[in-house]
């Protein structure tokens, strides 16, 4: 890969059927843990903000199956499915957006600020655009170290037009980080088409002004993703700077669950999920590919199984001990 900027949305090579599978098991976890989210927001189990993923999950998924054991990821409060793609434990996910003890954060995170140095997540941040700072912040401690890790840091198309993303950028550029910016272009930000809210929406673009080189990838195709992250984690590890990755995806529910979403026609997101939803695309080629249906509904069940046991655990497990208020405070 050379220095440029390519603004046609790349398509990827064909994955294996063992690939495929992967793929698929992965987003459908996503999927059935962020329904059973919704879910349990609506029972009241789950209280404050709740941001779920739904029709994104090939662009995380996507990305860390490029990546690297010890490479990082970073993103904003749209996080639970970058902690399953993660290997987090769902039960722990779970209860920590139940607010509960045994939560991945100790039931004091919620679902915008959980962590995991173990399975070298570094959260969840629920200002826009904070994940851009910080990812090159955990990209620096990597060129310091010179251990070969890419931080990936993941920010959506509102938090794209915030002053620190361009600060960012430039002290990026300047320090040859391995840096990947990901941008998850799900079109509305937080209720605003890209159309309307920024006068340059080829998101791969963004790093011209600072000579970094960026693509523009089908978001709903994880093949697609998989291929485009590749090459561009690969030019990060290589010391050759930072990269931009605009993946062009669309989340099937409003911007939060407090969001009715009425900024979008039902015909459009009706369109999306006939026409381009990312587990169905994986579904449809696994059985072209001579995968049983009955194999895939296993697979379905099987998930299905892993998100249930995460909800009852929620749901049962106790709260925090008051006592908790006064731990991980910085002194």
């Amino acid at each position: 890969m050379t220095a440029g900027t390519d603004t046609t949305p790349q398509a990827g090579p064909s994955f294996s059927l063992d690939e495929e599978r992967a793929a698929f098991r992965k987003m459908l976890l996503i999927r059935r843990f962020e329904e059973k989210a919704g879910q349990l927001y609506g029972m009241g189990v789950i209280a404050g903000f709740c941001h779920l993923y739904i029709g994104q999950e090939a662009v995380v998924v996507g990305v860390k199956m490029a990546a690297k054991d010890g490479d990082q990821i970073v993103t904003s409060y749209r996080d639970h499915g970058h902690m399953l793609a993660c290997g987090m434990d769902p039960r722990a996910v779970m209860a920590e957006l139940a607010g509960r003890r045994h939560g991945v954060s100790k039931g004091k995170g919620g679902s915008m600020h959980m962590f995991s140095r173990e399975k070298h997540f570094y959260g969840g941040h629920g200002i826009v655009g904070a994940p851009v700072p910080i990812g090159a912040g955990v990209a620096f401690a990597n060129r310091y170290r010179d251990d070969g890790r890419v931080s990936l840091t993941f920010f959506g198309d509102g938090a794209a037009n915030q002053g620190q993303v361009y600060e960012t950028f430039n002290m990026a550029e300047l320090w040859r980080l391995p840096v990947v910016f990901i941008v998850e272009n799900n079109r509305y930000a937080m209720g605003t088409s890209v159309e309307r809210s920024s006068a340059q929406s080829d998101f791969a673009k963004r790093g011209v002004a600072f000579n970094i080189p960026g693509a523009r990838v089908d978001g709903m195709d994880v093949r697609a993703v998989h291929s485009a992250a590749r090459e561009a984690i690969d030019w990060c590890r290589k010391g050759n700077g930072p990269y931009i990755l605009e993946a062009q995806t669309y989340r099937y529910r409003g911007h939060s669950m407090s969001d009715p979403a009425k900024y979008r026609s039902k015909e459009e997101v009706s369109r999306m999920r006939e026409e381009h939803d990312p587990i169905e695309q994986v579904r449809l080629r696994l059985i072209a590919g001579g995968v049983s249906e009955d194999e895939l509904k296993k697979i379905d069940a099987e998930v299905r199984k892993i998100v249930s046991e995460a909800s009852d655990f929620a749901t049962a497990d106790k709260e925090p001990d008051p006592s908790e208020l006064y731990t991980d405070v910085w002194a």
